[in-house]
């Protein structure tokens, strides 16, 4: 006989905070399209100036959560930032693979 009080693996809270980043990382990757030019990026680019007030929140914790720098990181914000980008696009991609092989 089953607890009540056992949860599905699906709705452990480490699985709904995965899915809550996914779902974040994939709002701010969609921002970034609509609102970004890959061109802009090789003169750098003010994110804030660029992102509309509505979607900067999510925008930028995800930004700044993936361009944080390690200690005895030398690189620049703008090459954290790219990085981030970059770290983002995986993110995403990953998730759609792995959401398309389950």
């Amino acid at each position: 006989m089953g607890s009540s009080n056992v949860r599905s693996l699906d709705r452990e809270p480490a699985a709904l905070a995965m899915r809550i980043g996914v779902v974040a990382a994939e709002a701010a990757l969609a921002t970034f399209a609509r609102n970004l030019d890959l061109d802009d990026l090789a003169d750098g680019v003010d994110f804030q100036g660029a992102i509309g007030p509505a979607e900067w929140p999510v925008f930028s914790l995800v930004i700044d959560t993936l361009a944080e720098a390690a200690p005895g990181d030398g690189r620049s914000v703008d090459e954290r930032r790219a990085d981030a980008l970059n770290d983002l696009a995986r993110i995403c991609m990953a998730a759609k693979e792995r959401a398309g092989a389950a």
